[in-house]
């Protein structure tokens, strides 16, 4: 019987340097099941390196990281855990040289050791989900940026994660082409998949996260509801953050 009130996954004491240079410097937080956590702050603060981390793209310096209450790094399997906390990156990462389909299908083939028919139906679902089934025989090289990463979104869900990072996922978009990424994030939000945003889009973190984590400089130096970071920050590099990104 599982505990429903424990973090699906939590994150402790993380810290990351790259030589002399400290990135995290002892990031600590809970994600629970449901959870939409946006984590916004400048350009160089470790949001990117602190979701690396969680998914061990980058090697943790120190700290641990519990995926339902196991150590991730010792108690898992490396690539069963990547199938269960699923990650989609600003620049897509989709396999040049398969169609839209078997990009969705392939880990799910090679991972989960999926029957190729079934893969294919769980992949035609999620790639109908986000609008891309039409697309199924198409190369990435004959889509649009905003195409690409709702096939990378459809390629993540089709694994069956129980939690998605979302790294910059709209960064590297045409401004005409970021909210058709953005309405899959909201309807994803909606039907309670537990997701982690590094996101620019302070529209989203506003009015979608459950919570919202500012950082700046390797630390968590502010976190809380959206209204408290948005309407009431307790922090002036909150404040000021705030105030040069919305133009306040």
């Amino acid at each position: 019987m599982t505990d429903e009130s424990a973090p699906i996954l939590r994150v402790s004491g993380l810290q990351k340097r790259f030589g002399e240079h400290e990135v995290l410097r002892g990031i600590s937080f809970d994600v629970h099941q449901g959870d939409v956590v946006s984590i916004i702050g400048a350009s160089g603060s470790g949001k990117s390196t602190l979701l690396r981390c969680i998914n061990f793209l980058e090697q943790p310096t120190d700290g641990a990281i519990l995926f339902h209450g196991r150590n991730a790094e010792t108690e898992w399997n490396r690539a069963q855990y990547h199938a269960k906390v699923g990650m989609v990156f600003q620049s897509f990462n989709l396999f040049a040289n398969m169609s839209v389909l078997k990009n969705c299908v392939s880990g799910q083939v090679r991972v989960l050791r999926r029957d190729r028919r079934e893969a294919e139906e769980k992949a035609l679902f999620y790639l109908d989900k986000v609008g891309m089934a039409p697309y199924r025989d198409a190369r990435p090289a004959q889509l649009s940026g905003g195409q690409k990463q709702r096939v990378a979104i459809a390629r993540a869900l089709a694994m069956d994660p129980e939690v998605l990072l979302f790294d910059e996922p709209t960064s590297a978009l045409d401004p005409e082409m970021v909210g058709e990424v953005l309405s899959v994030m909201r309807e994803l939000a909606a039907s309670g998949l537990t997701m982690l945003v590094v996101t620019h889009e302070m529209a989203f973190a506003r009015d979608v996260s459950r919570r919202v984590i500012f950082m700046d400089e390797g630390v968590i130096a502010e976190e809380g509801a959206p209204e408290e970071i948005f309407v009431r920050p307790n922090q002036p590099r909150t404040r000021e953050f705030l105030s040069r990104v919305l133009g306040a």
